[in-house]
């Protein structure tokens, strides 16, 4: 190979991607259920600030071991996202960006983060996202070796390559997409974006791939209000304010008929954001704990009866009832048989 070629952007990808360490074996006595308590983020209390739950991630795995689903043992917990993992989607100017607390502060949407020496910001608040990072970007392996994978964490869908926002630092999305493409030899991929906001990041980074196909159900009343994005979107499905759970979930059965129809995918990556809960102040449609509970069901029933493999990140939810209602929502897919986990729940 000529130096030339060796260092053309698609080439120096790839060879990020397959020096890195992100992949690595589990043991088949683990469930592909991926998790670290490095993911909650704590710091003076100027987390609860923002609206988001940055200890949900946690409160979901100990739902899941109290009600007798999940054995803490199984659990899988992933590597950071070193640089040069993250330059495989990211540019360096971006990345020095974050070693701004001001630039941070703004992505993260808690202006006294701008105030906070940045050693302590990339300790407190983007370490938690790089794990999670890590976590995305091995799910797609375990998915593809199982079945299926969940992420308890990720979902950073508002960015892309050069930009960051609405509490997302990290294009995770984007990298386990690229990760997989290389490492798992599949070229299409089907983003399925169900959080309740539009997945502006991802749809920026992909605008151009006929590779990744996105079906994205989101309020267009709500942040990001990104109309250029909006351009690059496969399947846009609006759900406006207030719209209830009857129809929500005749929506959704509409557009996962058609997708499937149109696209073929060797992957499905499924942001399952719960901020479209009843009463999620941002998020503002009127959807029932069941009928969140059922939604996901519906997207890992498609997976399964088209026998394509799945990962599930959990995305947005701005409600402390959020973490019980994903829980719920895992012990039902199990119940259902979409997922194996490592026991039977207990009743609850």
């Amino acid at each position: 190979m000529s130096s030339s070629s060796a260092n053309d952007p698609e080439s120096l990808r790839r060879n990020r991607v397959l020096s890195s360490k992100l992949y690595f074996d589990v043991p088949p006595s683990k469930v592909p259920l991926i998790y670290s308590e490095s993911y909650d983020i704590a710091f003076l209390g100027i987390e609860k600030l923002h609206p988001f739950d940055s200890s949900k991630w946690g409160r979901i795995c100990r739902f899941l071991v109290s009600f007798g689903i999940l054995d803490k043992k199984c659990i899988v917990e992933p590597l950071e996202a070193s640089k040069n993992d993250l330059l495989v989607v990211h540019s360096e100017s971006y990345l020095n960006s974050l070693k701004e607390s001001s630039k941070v502060a703004m992505i993260v949407e808690v202006p006294p983060v701008a105030l906070i020496p940045n050693c302590l910001v990339q300790q407190k608040v983007l370490f938690p996202f790089r794990k999670q990072v890590g976590g995305t970007i091995l799910a797609a392996k375990l998915a593809k070796e199982r079945g299926w994978a969940i992420n308890v964490g990720g979902g950073f869908h508002h960015c892309s390559a050069e930009n960051g926002g609405g509490f997302c630092a990290y294009a995770d999305i984007s990298l386990c997409i690229h990760f997989a493409f290389v490492r798992l030899n599949i070229s299409r991929v089907m983003i399925i974006d169900l959080d309740a906001h539009q997945g502006n990041g991802h749809e920026m980074d992909f605008a151009h791939d006929n590779q990744v196909y996105i079906l994205d159900m989101y309020n267009p009343g709500i942040y990001p209000l990104d109309y250029e994005a909006r351009n690059y979107i496969n399947q846009k499905v609006e759900v406006k304010s207030g719209t209830i759970t009857e129809d929500y979930l005749r929506k959704l059965d509409e557009a996962l008929e058609v997708a499937g129809q149109r696209f073929n995918p060797e992957l499905i990556v499924y942001n399952a954001g719960t901020d479209i809960l009843e009463g999620d102040p941002l998020g503002r449609l009127e959807i029932s704990p069941d009928g969140i509970a059922l939604r996901d069901e519906k997207v890992f029933r498609f997976a399964r009866e088209k026998n394509i493999p799945i990962v599930m990140l959990t995305s947005g939810g701005y409600m402390k009832s959020s973490a019980r209602v994903i829980a719920d929502s895992i012990v039902n897919l199990s119940k259902k048989c979409l997922i194996e986990t490592s026991g039977a729940p207990k009743s609850t």
